[in-house]
């Protein structure tokens, strides 16, 4: 199987696209792009258009075809993840109780670190039970940064 990369310059630092012929495998946020591969194939251009629509609050829910790999609890939480709408969230609590693990937490913590999918599987929207902003492996700047994002562009809805 062949894997492609490619960059994208966001209001929130360099993110790093890597695809498979047909799905995105990794949405990453990257230090600069040197040596980074430029192949856009045609998932890679819908996903930049997807993003440029995100970032300037057209674009709610994310429509690509996703590679997602993990073990099953990973894969679990990160399908839970992706049902927190836009501009809400939850905490790792929370989400360890919509697994039927509710002494989960820290597990929930440890998938979400694992989420080589950033944005889309919105690991963001994942919050301390106290609101605080916990662990964002693209750096709490960016969490909180997109957590306001989301919030202004679901207020102008």
């Amino acid at each position: 199987m062949n894997h492609y990369s490619a960059c994208y310059s966001s209001p929130i630092g360099m993110i790093k696209i890597t695809a498979d012929d047909t799905k995105i495998t990794e949405l990453t946020f990257v230090d600069n792009d040197s040596g980074l591969c430029e192949y856009q194939t045609p998932v890679i251009k819908e996903c930049i258009k997807q993003l440029d629509e995100y970032f300037a609050g057209k674009r709610k829910v994310f429509t690509l075809p996703l590679l997602i790999e993990g073990t099953a609890f990973q894969k679990n939480v990160w399908s839970k993840l992706s049902k927190i709408p836009y501009g809400k969230t939850l905490s790792y609590a929370d989400i360890a109780s919509k697994i039927n693990q509710p002494k989960a937490c820290r597990a929930v913590g440890m998938a979400n670190n694992k989420n080589k999918i950033a944005i889309i599987l919105p690991c963001h929207r994942v919050i301390g039970r106290d609101h605080s902003l916990t662990g964002y492996a693209g750096g709490l700047w960016r969490k909180e940064w997109l957590l306001q994002h989301e919030q202004q562009g679901s207020n102008k809805a």
